[in-house]
């Protein structure tokens, strides 16, 4: 069927449309001469040969007949995302004219065929109309990616579903998920990457939406002015995110040799910072705080100069004195059974000095040339006898005030005699006693004298000796 019969329209300014449905006429149109042939549509007088649409139909696009009691549908005024397509009153044109002029002795039979048609129009029209209003002509961009949509969704959230646009708690969605949708809007989807940040020795892990990293240093605050960077600034960071070193530009004073040196520096390390200061670290030079440390903005470093080497002395180890109870020896009395003996050990210190001033030593190893003997002691457990037969009823009270003054540790001005009764030592021993008698109890040099008095009387004691008898 030629499109002759149909009326065709120009390019809606608004939106675009698939190509309509062609209708048949009715069969009981009679052809009536309502189309202008090949010319455009004869539309109302002053607006004939339309070149819009107001369904937005590109031209050459067919649609229903126009018949000539139908009302044609012309674009509101107002712009185009304001119009929408509202019915008009046809004005008669030439061709209606015409019409009128040859069928003016028909108007019963024409009104009976053309109102029923003008109505299925006129209701075709109205639905096509809340069809086009509900549409909306969107913009979409999906991390950088735009894309033009129409949709029928009422918020943002409904038209991320409907297009299979999947959302984190890191994404950022503009304008919110629940905001409304409005024809010709701009709907914003930036994705979130985590950046495994380390910055200046500080490691974390941060959320950007930055696509660059570049622009996920803007996004994060991070001063990149003279900084060292472990990846290019125009790095792409996909949606696995990446790792990231930062070292930003820092101030460092590095004191040496007397000279203060400040240096702008993004070292990670302090021994790297007083290299770019010029400084060089000899032997056992080091700094005043970890050579391996990061430095920070306006720290000191002090670099110190060290000298120094090593000493050996020697030291002796102090023996232990281990004390033995023997039931031979009377309570009281200590013998000692081993004499001790100091131990040696050889010790090496370093010897520093820093920046001219000398150090305490330190002491860097220990070698045992001599272990020392620990002196042995008997300490006496046998019960002291207090009486000796024949001699228990002298005063020997007088005869050791007499002798020694009553002290029993008393030794002479040469050494020889010793105790409460000035015993030498060979005597002593003679009688039983250990050791050097003026070491012994007061009551067994009493025992003992008693002793020496049944051996020999009084003659051991010449000055003294009358005494025992009072």
């Amino acid at each position: 069927m030629s499109n002759s019969q149909y009326e065709t329209y120009g390019t809606q300014p608004y939106e675009t449309f698939d190509t309509f449905e062609a209708y048949e006429p009715s069969p009981a149109y009679d052809g009536l001469d309502g189309y202008d042939g090949p010319d455009r549509y004869d539309g109302p007088d002053g607006v004939d040969g339309w070149d819009v649409h107001p369904y937005g139909a590109a031209a050459g696009d067919t649609y229903r007949p126009a018949y000539e009691t139908a009302e044609p549908l012309v674009p509101r005024q107002g712009t185009p995302e304001t119009a929408v397509p509202v019915a008009r009153p046809r004005v008669a044109g030439r061709a209606a004219r015409r019409r009128r002029g040859r069928s003016a002795d028909r108007p019963d039979t024409s009104v009976r065929r053309l109102l029923p048609r003008a109505l299925v129009v006129a209701f075709l029209a109205g639905g096509t109309t809340a069809f086009v209003a509900e549409d909306k002509a969107v913009q979409l961009t999906v991390d950088g990616e735009p894309r033009g949509l129409h949709t029928f969704a009422d918020d943002v959230g409904e038209l991320l579903a409907e297009e299979g646009v999947e959302v984190g708690a890191h994404d950022m969605i503009t304008p919110a998920p629940g905001a409304g949708i409005g024809h010709g809007d701009e709907i914003a989807v930036h994705y979130g990457r985590p950046v495994r940040l380390t910055l200046d020795g500080h490691r974390q892990e941060v959320w950007t939406t930055a696509r660059t990293v570049e622009e996920a240093l803007g996004q994060l605050g991070v001063r990149a002015e003279g900084a060292y960077l472990s990846a290019a600034r125009s790095q792409h960071i996909g949606r696995a995110g990446l790792a990231l070193d930062v070292r930003t530009e820092r101030s460092v004073t590095v004191m040496a040799d007397g000279r203060a040196r400040t240096v702008r520096t993004n070292a990670a390390t302090v021994d790297e910072a007083v290299r770019a200061a010029g400084v060089t670290l000899r032997g056992q030079d080091t700094t005043s705080v970890p050579p391996g440390s990061f430095p920070r903005d306006g720290q000191t470093v002090t670099v110190l100069r060290i000298t120094g080497g090593r000493e050996t002395r020697e030291e002796e180890i102090p023996f232990e004195v281990r004390r033995v109870e023997d039931p031979a020896v009377f309570k009281g009395t200590e013998v000692v059974e081993q004499a001790g003996q100091p131990g040696l050990r050889r010790i090496t210190y370093s010897l520093r000095t820093v920046n001219g001033v000398r150090q305490k030593p330190r002491r860097i190893g220990t070698e045992l040339v001599r272990e020392p003997t620990a002196r042995i002691v008997k300490v006496g457990t046998k019960p002291m006898p207090t009486s000796v037969q024949g001699a228990d009823h002298l005063d020997w009270q007088g005869l050791a005030v007499c002798e020694s003054g009553g002290d029993p540790g008393a030794v002479d001005p040469s050494g020889t005699y010793g105790g409460l009764y000035q015993f030498d030592t060979g005597t002593w021993h003679s009688l039983g006693g250990t050791g050097r008698p003026q070491d012994a109890p007061a009551a067994e040099q009493t025992y003992r004298a008693k002793k020496l008095y049944t051996r020999r009387g009084a003659g051991p004691w010449p000055h003294c000796g009358a005494r025992l008898h009072g």
